[in-house]
């Protein structure tokens, strides 16, 4: 398999101004479709810290959405879109980062152009995996690690590794991020592994027990730092500063990680 290891303001850069008006609609309604998948299934309230963001917009044709949701079991839902469909870059976003008071995996979700095809999927672990080999086996192991050898023998995927070693250190051994021609075929992939792996996390969060209070505040507080340290460091904030501005910008990669949410932290 062949590695992408361009950042995504580089790969944008050198094949900019290309129409994907016609992929985002089929990205951005495959996320959407994901969206109301987990929405039938948890109790999300939208957060007013986002008012204004939906949606938003920028330089020369560049908008965006961007919404942001909480509930007794989620403690911060991102919903979103970001780019210039007409000028090669797009990246959306379905990241659920759950409540401390559960330690079912987060699930880490992002679709976009390049303008070639960007995919990332992540069971995002919150726990050490080299000292709890129960819970990488229970989350990780069977089903997710299938999922993954499967995307890995798939030729028409090219695995996309992040310049950023942060990001890298914070992702699963099962982490799907690839980037991939613009096809039918390869969307078509993307939907029937997406549907997928939402449909198993959405189970294990059905059947998650409760875990002690003390542990929830500790749980909680770990995963705030994370969000936080690969928000603020993703590469790709800059090409989002330059289609709308360092002010902007700023509150958007804020958001992504709640600095200024409203509504209480369910722990």
């Amino acid at each position: 398999m062949a590695h992408v290891t361009k950042s995504i303001d580089e790969l944008v850069a050198e094949n900019a101004g290309i129409d994907r008006q016609e992929t985002f609609d089929k990205l951005w309604a495959l996320n959407t479709e994901l969206f109301e998948k987990v929405r039938d299934r948890l109790e999300l309230t939208l957060d007013p810290s986002c008012e204004g963001l939906m949606p938003y917009s920028g330089k020369d044709g560049a908008a965006g959405y961007l919404s942001a949701w909480v509930g007794p079991k989620v403690d911060w839902l991102i919903f979103s879109w970001t780019g210039n469909p007409k000028a090669s870059f797009t990246n959306m976003h379905l990241t659920i980062n759950l409540a401390g008071n559960i330690d079912v995996p987060h699930f880490g979700y992002a679709l976009g152009t390049t303008p070639d095809l960007f995919f990332y999927q992540d069971y995002m672990p919150r726990k050490d995996l080299w000292t709890n080999p129960e819970y990488a086996e229970k989350y990780l192991g069977g089903d997710s690690n299938d999922a993954y050898v499967a995307m890995e023998r798939n030729e028409n995927f090219h695995h996309f590794i992040s310049r950023h070693m942060y990001t890298r250190v914070a992702q699963s051994p099962c982490s799907l991020v690839y980037s991939a021609d613009v096809t039918d075929e390869n969307i078509e992939d993307l939907r029937k592994v997406s549907h997928e792996q939402l449909d198993r996390w959405l189970d294990w969060v059905d059947q998650a027990k409760p875990i002690p209070p003390s542990e929830a505040k500790l749980l909680a507080a770990r995963d705030l730092q994370i969000r936080k340290t690969i928000t603020q460091g993703d590469p790709a904030n800059i090409v989002v500063e330059n289609l709308f501005g360092k002010e902007l910008a700023d509150r958007l990669v804020s958001s992504l990680w709640g600095e200024n949410r409203q509504l209480p932290r369910p722990v």
